[in-house]
């Protein structure tokens, strides 16, 4: 059976895979990504690498910046985010920044993935929980680079 929280992490989890499908619709590396504060998603976002022209405009930057706005402050150590891809170190570094709370991924990266560098990028009070649907968060990523492969 499964717990509240797992529920509440699945809850969130789908949100996130929403902004991703909508990354992919975009063409852009389907990645999304919610920040959550008691309960309430405060923060919605999805990469806009190509849509920017900016390295540096994945989901998590995205949704950490939206969020620091709503709670008006830099440090979201109250809040969880949820991301449908294990981070890359730049936004493993931009959790670290935000002291994010908790950090929820779907899906490892192993060839991108923070935990390939070091998995000491977090803040040392950030929680950690990985594989929340991880086949469903995989599989837009698997769809969107299988399309790139045959040219669509």
């Amino acid at each position: 059976m499964k717990s509240d929280s797992t529920f509440l992490h699945e809850y969130f989890m789908r949100q996130a895979i929403n902004e991703a499908q909508a990354a992919f619709d975009k063409n852009e590396v389907p990645i999304g990504a919610v920040v959550v504060f008691n309960n309430r998603i405060i923060a919605r976002a999805h990469n806009l690498v190509e849509t920017l022209n900016d390295p540096t405009a994945h989901a998590e930057m995205q949704a950490i910046t939206s969020a620091t706005n709503a709670v008006g402050g830099k440090y979201l150590n109250d809040c969880t985010l949820y991301v449908t891809i294990e981070p890359c170190p730049m936004c493993a570094a931009a959790c670290f920044w935000a002291q994010i709370k908790t950090l929820v991924y779907g899906a490892g990266d192993e060839k991108r993935g923070f935990t390939s560098i070091s998995g000491k990028l977090l803040h040392p009070q950030t929680q950690t929980v990985k594989g929340i649907l991880e086949n469903e968060a995989a599989a837009l990523m698997i769809e969107f680079f299988k399309q790139k492969r045959k040219g669509y």
